[in-house]
């Protein structure tokens, strides 16, 4: 369907001296409908079309996508000799109304500063403990609780499921797309090509499990929570007092009402798909610190990914999301051992990291037990 109030809103405006807009459907495709639009004017009539995108399947899902598309029409239509020209792209909001989103050379986000410190900063300090702190452990089971909620709420939709999977081993910012940044002779095209044939692999054991389909964050990783430095002061204090109290008191603490307290960032490749893209964005970083400080997962770093596990199966009921890690910590894994993102990584510490990649690969339930 197509609004045509509005639709003839916007070419009165666009057009002068319009005296009669005339629209009726052209057909309907795979992809989406046609409309003829028809506007009268004193010098005569002048004919359009204006094209439509179906919302599902074909990687067209969310609005975001359908406008990518067009803005990328607009461009293109217009370069090619012979092609028909494209003259707008029309964007209906949420009021009804029809406005030009088309014409533009680049785009921009505006949006509200956060507050705080990015959780990177707690992952370095971990190198210097031996164990993990009250405050380190209510962190950790703040963001596992944040996700088990999150996730709990489903959607059905085989299309945005099977996408979700898809996009993690094809979209140029997961697993392909970031195999192809990686400077040349870092890591071998054979050993690339094996991991992403057995991401493939899991994508088609995964997509029988579209049921798990829910809403996510997308890129749940270190950089984008924000933990807010107010309740980390208050904390902070709270043992301070009790520690010149009785011995009973980290105890005390453990009850305490004070929580952790975080804001996010940067939600991103659509709001659907499989908890476990959010679960191994961050998991992934408590493997990665603990073999870049230790060449090993062990550690406040090993007792932090059984926390949060822990805590994430108990809070979510989710036992079955040891069955679909694999193919999301290949992607996370890639990352990680990326030296255009993380060059102070040596040679064996991502020889490390890859040997975990296809552990999880090769093995059909991820074991916390047995991670490298």
């Amino acid at each position: 369907m197509i609004n045509e109030k509005a639709l003839k809103a916007y070419l009165k405006k666009k057009f002068r001296n319009v005296s009669h807009i005339n629209i009726k459907k052209l057909g309907h495709g795979v992809h989406g409908s046609g409309f003829l639009v028809e506007v009268k004017k004193k010098k005569g009539t002048q004919s359009y079309v204006v094209k439509t995108l179906a919302p599902e399947g074909f990687g067209h899902e969310y609005p975001s996508d359908r406008a990518g598309i067009f803005l990328l029409d607009l461009d293109e239509f217009n370069n090619l000799p012979r092609h028909v020209k494209a003259l707008d792209v029309l964007a209906e909001l949420k009021d009804g109304s029809i406005k030009s989103i088309g014409g533009g050379k680049e785009y921009y986000l505006l949006m509200e500063k956060a507050e705080g410190r990015h959780y990177f900063n707690d992952l370095v300090s971990f190198a210097d403990k031996e164990r993990l702190d009250d405050i380190a452990i209510k962190k950790i089971k703040a963001m596992a609780s944040y996700l088990a909620k999150i996730h709990s709420i489903k959607k059905d939709s085989k299309t945005l499921y099977w996408r979700k999977l898809r996009d993690t081993v094809g979209h140029g910012e997961c697993l392909m797309g970031v195999f192809d940044t990686y400077p040349e002779g870092v890591v071998s095209s054979a050993e690339m090509t094996d991991i992403i044939k057995k991401s493939v692999d899991w994508i088609y054991k995964l997509k029988p499990k579209y049921k798990r389909l829910s809403r996510i964050h997308g890129d749940f990783h270190p950089g984008n929570i924000w933990f807010k430095e107010s309740v980390n002061r208050s904390i902070g204090q709270s043992v301070n007092r009790k520690n010149k109290k009785a011995s009973s008191s980290i105890h005390q603490f453990t009850n305490s009402p004070i929580h952790p307290e975080f804001i996010l960032l940067d939600r991103s490749r659509g709001p659907w798909g499989e908890p476990a893209d959010d679960v191994t964005a961050l998991a992934i970083n408590y493997i990665f610190f603990s073999i870049k400080n230790f060449e090993a997962v062990k550690g406040p770093y090993l007792e932090a990914l059984k926390i949060f596990f822990d805590e994430y199966v108990r809070l979510s009921g989710d036992d079955e999301i040891y069955e679909a890690l694999a193919p999301f910590f290949a992607f996370r894994g890639a990352v990680v051992a990326n030296p255009v993102f993380y060059p102070e990584v040596t040679a064996r510490q991502r020889k490390m990291i890859f040997k975990f990649i296809h552990s999880a690969l090769d093995s059909m339930k991820f074991n916390l037990q047995k991670i490298i």
